[in-house]
């Protein structure tokens, strides 16, 4: 699936993943393949970003995702690598 982290002053990341996994506002989450559409706030913590072996980290300052159609858009107020 497609993943891309904006935030306001820049797009932090955008490539493929098997799984995002997200700090939701009330608690971890992930995303993988075909999950079901969605919209949902984010709270502070870390994004781990998994494409096969490789794992790339962030760290979130909050925001809001939308999954839809194998695509996971990430709009942050701040994001950070880790």
């Amino acid at each position: 699936m497609k993943v891309e982290i904006v935030t306001p002053e820049a797009s932090v990341f955008e490539g493929e993943a098997t799984l995002i996994q997200l700090p939701g506002y009330d608690g971890l989450f992930e995303v993988l393949n075909n999950h079901a559409p969605m919209i949902t706030f984010l709270g502070k913590g870390n994004v781990k970003i998994a494409n096969g072996d490789a794992l790339t980290y962030f760290t979130l300052d909050g925001g809001v995702v939308e999954v839809l159609a194998n695509r996971v858009l990430v709009l942050a107020e701040k994001c950070a690598p880790k």
